[in-house]
């Protein structure tokens, strides 16, 4: 697979470090560690997928998953977050997120995830 452009948004330091270990050598990892920095991120750059956290500070994943309907990105988002609920999973998917995975997350749950988009 080509190397593709990802952008992690998590304000979690050791989440942002683990994805670096485990898709750093094989993609091109761009980081933010909150809702505005993402938004920025993603208005200002094209990015094959983004991993998004749903509770950062300034603005949660939810509040950036409704502004991205306002003004719609080609780049397919994939929700990270550590409050595992159905609701929080229904909700992030009809604001327009590809898939929900839990956290914690193996290294394989992960790679399968990103994989399976960057595939399609």
């Amino acid at each position: 697979m080509a190397r593709r452009r990802i952008l992690v948004a998590d304000d979690e330091e050791g989440i942002r470090e683990s994805l670096n270990l485990i898709l750093g050598g094989e993609h091109e990892l761009i980081f933010a560690s909150d809702g505005v920095e993402t938004l920025e991120r993603l208005r200002g750059n094209t990015f094959d997928l983004a991993l998004l956290d749903i509770k950062m500070p300034k603005l949660d994943g939810l509040e950036v998953l409704r502004r991205l309907q306002r003004t719609p990105t080609a780049t397919p988002i994939l929700v990270l977050t550590a409050y595992q609920s159905v609701e929080l999973a229904k909700e992030a998917l009809k604001l327009g997120a590809v898939n929900y995975l839990p956290k914690p997350f193996e290294r394989e749950q992960i790679l399968s995830a990103v994989n399976e988009i960057l595939e399609q």
